[in-house]
């Protein structure tokens, strides 16, 4: 659905404030998929080339605002 792009650096916000530290799980791009559910994503991820490189690929669904 979309093909991603790298990200920077990310800041945590939190409601004790902000810290430019990468956050909890520092993220290095995204990709957005149109899987039926979230086992079809996540067996989608699997084919990534970041886990190759010995990288992880975290799948979640995307929540409408």
């Amino acid at each position: 659905v979309d093909g991603g792009a790298p990200v920077g650096k990310s800041h945590m916000v939190s409601s004790s404030g902000v810290v430019a530290n990468g956050g909890a799980n520092p993220l290095s791009g995204y990709t957005v998929v149109d899987a039926p559910d979230i086992d079809a994503a996540t067996e989608m991820a699997r084919g990534c080339p970041m886990l190759a490189d010995g990288g992880s690929v975290e799948v979640a669904p995307l929540i409408e605002m």
